[in-house]
């Protein structure tokens, strides 16, 4: 089974399955703000309908609270190497003709997509 996320408007929804209650539930992942979604529908456009409705709900909360949304990933990211892979790297992403960062770049978005 390939595991892809479900986003909208820049948030990605964190699904799982309840057995026990019969239902998916679903959060929208990587904000620190807890908001979730319960779904007991058939079809996959439903449980899109589900996450759709509770980020709107979400941006609409945060406009009459006056205060920002939280944002999700910034694109950012800190990796810690050790020197030998770090070296390594380098070496690749120079025989590419790339930058380290455009490198791993696509490193990881070829193996995401995968």
């Amino acid at each position: 089974m390939n595991a892809h996320a479900m986003t909208y408007k820049g948030y990605a929804a964190r699904i799982e399955y309840s057995d026990e209650d019969g239902l998916f539930v679903g959060h929208i992942a990587g904000i620190r703000d807890v908001v979730g979604f319960h779904f007991h529908g058939e079809s996959v456009q439903e449980l899109r309908t589900a996450f759709e409705e509770a980020v709107n709900d979400y941006l609409d909360t945060c406009a009459q609270l006056d205060r920002p949304p939280q944002k999700t990933y910034s694109g950012k990211l800190s990796l810690r190497l050790g020197p030998e892979l770090h070296a390594t790297v380098a070496v690749k992403a120079e025989l590419e003709h790339k930058s380290i960062n455009q490198w791993v770049a696509d490193v990881l978005s070829r193996e995401a997509h995968a």
